[in-house]
């Protein structure tokens, strides 16, 4: 009687090696093996990190002599679900997914059900994949209705990557906010936000061009206690000409944000929510621009001199800059401008 047992077996694969095994599968080969010489389930599992039912399953599979049943099974079910669609039913749906090609399977199953033929969306929504696939049914050529011409800016850039903002003046994001307290007054209020200290600096104007962009990075730089390093804006046109070369000029290194992504400038524009919120919705204001301005600053002082922030772990702006020695305050009065 000839015994062909595991331990032998390893002794074959070891002599008719083949380099078509994976990482994955020399692994499994590993794990049959130190079980063979050690009888230890216990060890197997915590050294290759498997349920015991796993590797129970491998060696119920696995034939010495064939190197195939290391590899990975499919684990589809044998017998699978067939479709019950009836053939009227996917010809309505073709024909109403032609006639209307961008409306989706919720709109076209409320059709179906208009012509008596009840279907849920996601039927729908299988039968237009099924289809799809078989070429049935083919997606329109989408036509640009409105083009808009690409400026190549020549001196903003996308912000890298690499590019992590670590101490105050790193990264400051601008943005820009319509005031409308009435229906024939509009305001555009400039809004700066340092990304690491969450100092603030706003500031009411008639209008937002790249004019008055430039003079707000004026009062930003004299507002902000600490050097501008970086700066983020949108492709808004207040941001360009003029604002561009002032930057370029001064050595603020300027990023602009990709198309429709205003979530990339989170900071800033949390800061508009919070001024709306504790500001304008809460304080007869003035709409004059010079004594809008006057109350703007106020907000600004309390902001960043007397409000807490919970990602500040409950300091001031100014507690947070004082306490990392980036700014020597001992009196608000050095901050007068903001009143």
């Amino acid at each position: 009687m000839k015994v062909f047992s595991i331990a032998k077996g390893f002794y074959y694969l070891t002599k008719h090696f083949s380099t078509e095994l994976s990482d994955k599968e020399l692994n499994r080969l590993r794990a049959l093996r130190l079980f063979s010489e050690t009888n230890d389930a216990n060890l197997v599992c915590s050294t290759f990190e498997i349920s015991r039912a796993t590797l129970y399953r491998w060696l119920k599979r696995f034939d010495p002599k064939d190197l195939s049943t290391l590899k990975e099974i499919s684990r589809r079910p044998r017998k699978v679900r067939t479709p019950q669609w009836s053939y009227q039913l996917i010809m309505a749906v073709r024909e109403l997914r032609k006639k209307y090609p961008r409306w989706g399977k919720e709109k076209i199953a409320v059709l179906l059900g208009n012509e008596g033929l009840n279907a849920s969306a996601s039927t729908v929504g299988r039968i237009i994949n099924y289809l799809k696939k078989r070429g049935d049914l083919k997606e329109p050529k989408i036509r640009t209705i409105s083009t808009k011409r690409k400026i190549k800016r020549p001196y903003a850039i996308r912000k890298p990557k690499e590019y992590v903002a670590e101490n105050p003046g790193d990264l400051v994001e601008i943005d820009t906010m319509d005031v409308r307290p009435l229906a024939w007054i509009l305001l555009k209020q400039f809004t700066a936000r340092d990304v690491i200290s969450k100092w603030d600096v706003i500031e009411v104007r008639s209008r937002a061009t790249a004019k008055t962009a430039g003079e707000f990075l004026d009062t930003l730089q004299r507002r902000m206690p600490f050097e501008i390093k970086a700066i983020q804006v949108d492709g808004g046109s207040e941001f360009f000409a003029d604002f561009e070369r002032i930057c370029k000029d001064r050595g603020i290194q300027l990023f602009v944000l990709p198309p429709k992504s205003p979530k990339l400038n989170g900071a800033v524009e949390r800061s508009n929510r919070t001024h709306t919120e504790e500001f304008y919705e809460i304080t007869e204001c003035s709409w004059k621009v010079a004594e809008l301005n006057q109350q703007l600053r106020h907000q600004e002082y309390v902001y960043n001199c007397i409000r807490p922030h919970q990602a500040l772990k409950y300091l001031t702006p100014l507690q947070f800059l004082k306490k990392g020695g980036i700014i020597e305050i001992n009196s608000p009065s050095h901050l007068s401008h903001m009143y």
